[in-house]
């Protein structure tokens, strides 16, 4: 196994306030490169992530996932204890990630200008469905809601039924990573601006601020939607597994009932796709000659094309593209990713025996981390950890005093009879050493 050199974000300290996927999925990027975060439930009930998904015991597999190598402190923000835990473990902390409705924090006395004044180089980053500001900021809103408006659901499906969605919480994993990003990028100021300290400047603080709209996110990533329609009066329509404009690039049915995904749009591929294929005649077609071309006759190529892959097993129409140098797929399961040479190479695939609170499931797989430094996946720590598993050890360190500690613990600010070092996750034999 490849020797991973020390992670870049190693030192950087990061409290999370966030439930659900957004903030999470910023706080484990973080953590995922070595940056210690950590992250703040609700005593007894814990981020309701928890509970999406159960498929057995008390914690799913998608909290074990979001939250891996992040510490869980267990902490009623609502008592004095509590807030005052908070504003200690705030203190010491470079990044406060957060992701509740706008004037959450305030509410609980922990509004920007207490949080200044509480550590005034900290990163605040705030996540919400409108942003903090704007006509819409005070709503409420899930990933769900915010693609709508960023204009993406609307291109999701077939053009003759309603837009879907996709299978996952896009919304909140783009607006989770715009986050890290954000978080990344002002410790990169900091750092900038330390170095200038003794230098004259007139040059302004930089915010330290970062605010993350979930329907923002989604906008942000809709290409020339806007300028499409800005300039030219066009609206994009659905176009089911195309992308608009594009031709031929689609999925296709062979002879076993799987369908494969081919991208043969570029002018020197699709020659000799179409050669492939057996259709010498659409290759020397000066109307196919350009995108725009194949685009208006897109039918008439898909229908050439899925007669000629019906005729085919997956391999043997994968094998004939590859051959051609046709850029092509299969479409996975999580059973063929499993099964796939090109994960297990880039230790993509890590696996733990999870303890769930009603039993131990081995040997159980779960994603590496990306992006990928140093060859393959860096080694997952740990996964997401059992419920305030690390009250004690988390506010100790930053100076809590004890008799405050007693008090946390004793109102059940910590699962302290399930948050065992025996419980939890230990990484099996396929992926030992942990992270260097």
């Amino acid at each position: 196994m490849t020797d991973h050199p020390r992670l870049p974000l190693a030192g950087v300290r990061v409290l999370e306030l966030g439930n659900y996927i957004a903030a999470p999925t910023a706080g484990r990027m973080l953590a995922d490169f070595g940056a210690g975060v950590v992250k703040v439930e609700r005593p007894g009930t814990g981020d309701e992530l928890r509970n999406w998904r159960l498929q057995q015991g008390t914690t799913s597999l998608l909290y074990r996932t979001i939250n891996r190598n992040k510490k869980s402190v267990a902490l009623d923000l609502r008592s004095p204890a509590g807030l005052a835990a908070v504003k200690a473990l705030v203190a010491e902390s470079d990044i406060l990630l957060e992701n509740f409705r706008p004037g959450t924090l305030e509410k609980w006395g922990l509004g920007p200008e207490v949080l200044d004044e509480l550590n005034d180089e900290l990163v605040l980053v705030r996540i919400s469905a409108f942003g903090q500001t704007g006509p819409l900021s005070a709503r409420p809103g899930f990933a769900a809601v915010a693609e709508a408006y960023g204009g993406f659901r609307e291109l999701v499906g077939d053009p003759d039924r309603p837009p879907t969605r996709v299978g996952v919480s896009i919304g909140d994993s783009i607006a989770g990573m715009q986050a890290a990003f954000g978080a990344c990028m002002m410790l990169f100021d900091r750092e900038r601006r330390r170095a200038q300290a003794n230098a004259k400047s007139d040059e302004p603080d930089s915010p330290r601020t970062v605010d993350v709209a979930l329907n923002e996110a989604m906008f942000s990533v809709m290409e020339s939607l806007v300028p499409d329609y800005s300039a030219f009066g066009r609206l994009r329509t659905r176009t089911g597994g195309r992308t608009e404009g594009i031709a031929p690039s689609n999925a296709y049915v062979c002879a076993e009932g799987k369908s494969i995904v081919i991208a043969g749009n570029g002018n020197g591929i699709f020659r000799r796709y179409m050669e492939v294929i057996g259709r010498p005649d659409l290759a020397a077609d000066p109307g196919l000659a350009s995108n725009a071309q194949r685009w208006a006759r897109r039918d008439e190529l898909d229908a050439a094309i899925g007669a000629w892959t019906a005729e085919r097993t997956v391999d043997d129409a994968l094998a004939a593209l590859d051959a051609a140098g046709v850029p092509a797929g299969p479409i996975y399961t999580a059973e063929d990713i499993l099964a796939d040479e090109q994960y297990r190479a880039r230790n993509m695939i890590q696996r733990f025996d999870v303890d769930t609170g009603d039993g131990v499931l081995t040997d159980v797989a779960f994603p590496g981390i990306t992006p990928v430094i140093g060859g393959t996946s860096v080694e997952i720590d740990h996964l997401g950890p059992d419920l305030g598993e690390h009250t004690r050890e988390v506010l100790e360190a930053a100076g809590v005093d004890s008799g405050m500690i007693a008090e946390i613990l004793g109102g059940g600010g910590a699962d302290s009879a399930a948050g065992s070092e025996d419980d939890g996750a230990r990484r099996t034999s396929g992926a030992e050493g942990g992270r260097p």
